[in-house]
């Protein structure tokens, strides 16, 4: 993996085509998902197919994808205590008495919340930070908007590297602290690198001013995307659009 954000380096068709390709797509992608009725297990069956296909085609190794997954895990939760919480019909599950529309609803969490991380983990792991904000821009994001989330990308590492010498520093000093104590040191400690952080902020903005910034920030890239580039990127997505509208149709 390189060092350049959630980026996993490596040379497949998927990495090559163009950030705001791939971020129609995933829109495009999530959109379809989300719009399935739950009831319809096949067409959710049938986008994990297709995610899994991306997925080998990007050569993502699978302890990353399944790593990174870790962050759906508050989702995870919340869907197993919907049939316990939920009201309406039971039915007996191994012994368990369960909310019928519960079972559904966690389900319905379950599989749209998993397929959708799924997709923006292949977007970061296949997409550099630079490219994301330069797809962004391709797509008319507001520059203001763009400008301050380049800047976002740019010095977090730079804010995460402060915080670890203050924990680091603070540490050394032979701090042991009970939880409340450890609660007040965090709280001066965030404290403390939000005005180094505001004050950081303003010697760059006053560096920039003095190059001669004028509120907009120089373009990223000049290059779009081709029309092939586009139909490569939306094949997915927009078969899974189809998959959706039939699953639609079926239900009705």
């Amino acid at each position: 993996m390189s060092g350049d954000g959630l980026l996993v380096a490596a040379d497949s068709p998927i990495h090559r085509i163009p950030a705001q390709v791939k971020l129609v797509a995933l829109f495009v992608f999530v959109l379809a998902v989300v719009s399935t009725p739950a009831p319809a297990f096949w067409a959710f069956g049938v986008y994990a197919v297709l995610l899994i296909a991306a997925v080998l085609v990007a050569r993502l190794p699978v302890t990353v994808v399944s790593r990174r997954l870790a962050v759906e895990t508050p989702f995870i939760v919340f869907a197993l205590l919907l049939p316990f919480v939920a009201t309406g019909p039971r039915i007996d599950v191994l012994g368990l008495q369960l909310s019928e529309s519960g079972v559904l609803g966690a389900w319905n969490v379950l599989a749209k919340g998993t397929l959708g991380v799924i997709a923006a983990i292949l977007l970061s792991a296949t997409t550099a930070p630079r490219d994301l904000l330069a797809g962004l821009e391709r797509l008319r994001l507001p520059a203001t908007l763009v400008a301050i989330l380049s800047f976002m990308v740019r010095y977090l590492s730079v804010v995460s590297d402060d915080l670890h010498r203050m924990r680091v520093a603070r540490e050394s000093r032979g701090y042991t602290g009970g939880r409340v104590g450890h609660l007040k040191a965090v709280a001066g400690g965030v404290g403390a690198l939000f005005v180094r952080s505001f004050e950081r902020g303003e010697r760059v903005h006053l560096a920039m001013r003095s190059r001669g910034y004028t509120g907009r920030m120089p373009l990223l890239t000049v290059q779009g995307a081709s029309a092939a580039q586009w139909g490569e990127g939306l094949a997915i997505s927009l078969f899974a659009v189809a998959i959706a509208v039939a699953a639609r149709v079926v239900s009705l």
